[in-house]
């Protein structure tokens, strides 16, 4: 059999790269089997590293390409997760300026068992200014509105980007004004005039 052809450039207006964060076990490699292949798994299995899914969605008239990478939470793969306000600090020493973030609560469906509530989430995400859902990877509880809103948010980023970069520069030539020039001509020929 043979294989099916790759996907070129032209298959997508844009590529995006999102990067999933956090301890072992809150749900990220869930999250990411749910929005990618419509998957869940009770069994837990470790991600070793980095491992990364792709899927492409229509956003606002445009085809867009998600890459998707699932980062490792256990201690002995831990360099950027070890908790939100450690996350945002690495986030911002490691990462563009502009890079795009939200916060998420996964694990919604096991309310008896939760650790954070929405209220103290909502209170973070405000403090760093960024967007904050609440996800179960079981239920499929906004899985695709966390992906798509982070979609939607650098698509716009980069869209804006791009049409700065293509704006041409401005230069403002001001033009004197004609009564203000008589006036300067008329002292230039009169201090250099008759004076001696």
């Amino acid at each position: 059999m043979a294989a099916p052809p790759s996907r070129s450039r032209g298959d997508y207006d844009h590529l995006i790269k999102l990067l999933l964060i956090g301890d072992s076990g809150v749900g990220k490699s869930c999250l990411l089997l749910r929005f990618s292949d419509d998957t869940f798994t009770t069994s837990f299995i470790t991600t070793i590293g980095i491992d990364f899914k792709v899927r492409t969605v229509e956003l606002d008239g445009k085809r867009v390409k998600l890459q998707i990478w699932d980062t490792a939470g256990q201690e002995r793969f831990r360099t950027i997760t070890t908790d939100i306000r450690n996350w945002i600090r690495n986030i911002e020493q490691h990462a563009s300026d502009n890079v795009n973030k939200i916060l998420v609560g996964n694990k919604v469906d096991m309310d008896a068992k939760r650790v954070v509530s929405t209220a103290q989430g909502q209170k973070l995400a405000d403090e760093y200014g960024i967007k904050f859902f609440e996800t179960s990877a079981k239920t499929n509880r906004n899985v695709e509105q966390v992906f798509f809103a982070m979609a939607r948010d650098v698509k716009q980023r980069l869209t804006e980007t791009v049409a700065a970069a293509a704006e041409p520069p401005t230069i403002q030539i001001s033009r004197p004004d004609p009564d203000q020039a008589d006036a300067a001509s008329s002292r230039r020929w009169s201090s250099s005039c008759c004076n001696t």
